[in-house]
């Protein structure tokens, strides 16, 4: 439904973001909630609020701003390399906001004043993460009166997860030790940054469900993926699923959880009526030599169907085969219920950094529509072998197309479209899945995406995915393990015969090698199989000195969500705007400048407040960090 004009109404959404950016974030009313980092247990990004709509959203503005305080600016002499990145996503219960910073404080706020009712710092330490931020936090609730009836769950950077008292923000005693538990327990030995929590736990029952985020490109034998699930009152845990092959064992002699294993960094889902949880997998480290991994990709980049009594292993669907490309599915599985005529199927939607939207049965892991295995690049380095064929679905269109050719080199003037030509021409370029090479491979799409993880917000009724798409191309480089200096060139991938190094495939002036957009908003009709439109997402106007503003579509970091009234709230964009699109022709109705760009994923919903954004900025630098979580109103 749309209402040009709807009564006045507030919603709330929430942009965090930090180093580069602002993300956003919206909230719900009181009856429908946002209680979930996705909306709903199984994702979705969506609200069922109306009233703001394409007829009135040019009407809003800021209503309150909170600040967190809680940022980190790069500072080279101090060893500290990249910024903070706010790129939580609040939730809403109730009337009550609740959302972590970069460095896992968690701040409880009135949805409809801003005014913070309480927040709880865990100290952890600032300097000791390489790439911090906090997705989320999760909601827990007995269904009683009382002191810890209802908690807030959060993983730390440092390998905790948290209770708190949700009203007072207490910690709450009978859960592990003094409200806590150290995640870090069953771990082979590792660095304190190489293993961190930054996605909120899924909560299933009274259960508390997380993976991790493992460091990318250290070595071999990086700490455990497992997946672990706690009593959401005790803390004990409950089950534990190491994603070894079939036939291994999950721990080695002295009992710690077999290390090297796929870990889980983004974000669960879970189906309460069938008591499953859905994992998407990151590609088993180091990421981009996978010849001595002795199988411990079995289930690397894939999407997997755990048990939610007993994290017993379903069904697992398989995004990419021996992944060497940083492929890792980013996005939280989506739950939907696809009605394709007289039929409604229980779906499970996965989009890809491929830019490849794999739709399964969530109670078989059978693909929806057929899935074509189709041959790709052969011949890697030597000690590497790579897939004969890789998965490509016959029936959503891929949102990236292959392979980038010398003539399709783009540039603003002749001369620096001329070097990108030669950069694209002196690179190993056979479309996707190219193995990477000695010589250097065009990697496109790049571990950026295609889509990554602030993606997808789907609308149940009209069936239309909404996704943010990556464009820019980069370029990977392995170097022998006897050229690598001390501490590896880009990536050090211990143990393996080579270092890495990738980045960005740009022309002198500092711009991506292929013409824009460098990043679009995509809407996908589900059951039709086509994109229905492909909106260029920001400009230039932040990134760039002036005369060059004009550029639209950028890379971006985030998602949208999408509500009933027909609109789509978004940052994502690493220029400085929160922006609401209509649904149905792609068209920007609104934007509103912010301190910085937005890099998380929104929230929204009707309520005393309206939109909210965060500006925090990215780790990459591109924008200033910062600290701001903004709500906007109608008048």
């Amino acid at each position: 439904m749309r209402l040009p004009n709807g009564p006045l109404a507030w919603s709330v959404g929430a942009a965090l973001t930090l180093c580069a950016g602002a993300a956003l974030a919206a909230a719900p009313d009181a009856a429908a909630g946002w209680p979930t980092y996705g909306g709903e247990p199984g994702g979705g990004h969506y609200s069922s609020a109306d009233q703001i709509g394409p007829g009135n959203v040019n009407q809003l503005e800021i209503a309150w701003t909170h600040n967190s305080g809680d940022t980190r600016e790069r500072d080279f002499e101090a060893g500290v390399f990249s910024q903070s990145s706010f790129q939580a996503t609040p939730i809403l219960v109730d009337q009550t906001l609740y959302y972590c910073s970069p460095f896992n404080m968690v701040f409880a706020l009135d949805a409809r004043s801003g005014a913070e009712l309480w927040r709880f710092d865990p100290q952890v330490d600032k300097h000791a993460d390489f790439l911090p931020n906090c997705r989320g936090v999760s909601s827990w609730r007995s269904g009683k009166e009382g002191f810890c009836e209802h908690r807030i769950i959060e993983g730390t950077l440092d390998g905790r997860l948290i209770a708190l008292d949700a009203t007072t923000g207490k910690p709450c005693p009978d859960f592990g030790t003094d409200g806590e538990v150290d995640v870090s327990h069953g771990l082979s030995k590792h660095a304190p940054h190489e293993y961190s929590i930054t996605s909120p736990p899924a909560i299933l029952n009274d259960l508390a469900i997380t993976g991790a985020m493992v460091l990318d490109n250290v070595s071999l034998d990086v700490p455990s993926g497992v997946v672990r699930a706690y009593d959401v009152r005790s803390g004990a845990l409950r089950w534990a699923w190491n994603p070894v092959p079939p036939g291994m064992a999950e721990r080695d002699e002295d009992g710690s959880y077999r290390p090297g294993t796929t870990n889980v960094w983004s974000i669960i889902s879970v189906d309460t009526d069938r008591n499953l949880v859905f994992v998407p997998t990151g590609n088993t480290s180091p990421d981009y030599f996978g010849g001595l991994r002795d199988g411990l990709d079995a289930y690397s980049s894939s999407v997997v169907a755990l048990d939610g009594s007993t994290g017993e292993r379903l069904w697992h669907y398989q995004t990419v085969h021996h992944d060497i490309w940083d492929y890792d599915v980013p996005a939280q599985p989506t739950v939907l219920d696809l009605r394709l005529g007289e039929d409604t199927v229980p779906a499970v939607a996965q989009v890809t950094k491929m830019g490849l939207t794999f739709v399964l049965n969530r109670e078989t892991g059978q693909p929806v529509w057929p899935v074509e295995e189709r041959p790709v690049p052969q011949e890697p380095v030597a000690g590497e072998y790579v897939s004969p064929t890789q998965p490509f679905p016959t029936h959503l269109p891929a949102l990236i197309s292959t392979p980038i050719t010398p003539e399709d080199a783009w540039g603003f003037t002749f001369w620096d479209r001329g070097v990108c030509e030669d950069k694209i021409a002196a690179l190993r370029n056979e479309g996707i899945y190219t193995p990477p090479s000695l010589q250097g491979t065009l990697f496109y799409p790049s571990n950026a995406g295609g889509n990554n993880w602030g993606s997808p917000a789907i609308d149940p009724v009209s069936q239309t995915m909404f996704v943010v798409t990556n464009r820019a191309p980069s370029v990977v480089r392995l170097t022998p393990r006897a050229e690598c200096n001390a501490g590896g060139s880009g990536g050090a991938q211990r143990g393996t015969p080579y270092c890495v190094r990738t980045r960005n495939l740009a022309s002198p002036l500092g711009v991506p090698c292929t013409a824009p957009p460098w990043g679009t908003l995509d809407a996908i009709d589900l059951v039709a199989g086509k994109v229905l439109w492909s909106a260029p997402l920001g400009t230039t106007r932040h990134l760039a000195p002036f005369p060059f503003w004009w550029i639209k579509g950028v890379p971006a970091v985030g998602g949208p969500a999408v509500t009933e009234s027909g609109l789509i709230f978004i940052g994502g964009a690493m220029d400085h705007y929160f922006r609401a699109f209509d649904a149905e022709p792609g068209t920007e109705l609104w934007r509103h400048a912010l301190p910085t760009a937005a890099t998380a994923t929104p929230v929204s919903a009707a309520s005393r407040i309206s939109e909210s954004v965060m500006a925090g900025g990215h780790w990459a630098g591109l924008n200033p960090a910062g600290d701001h979580l903004m709500a906007f109103a109608l008048p």
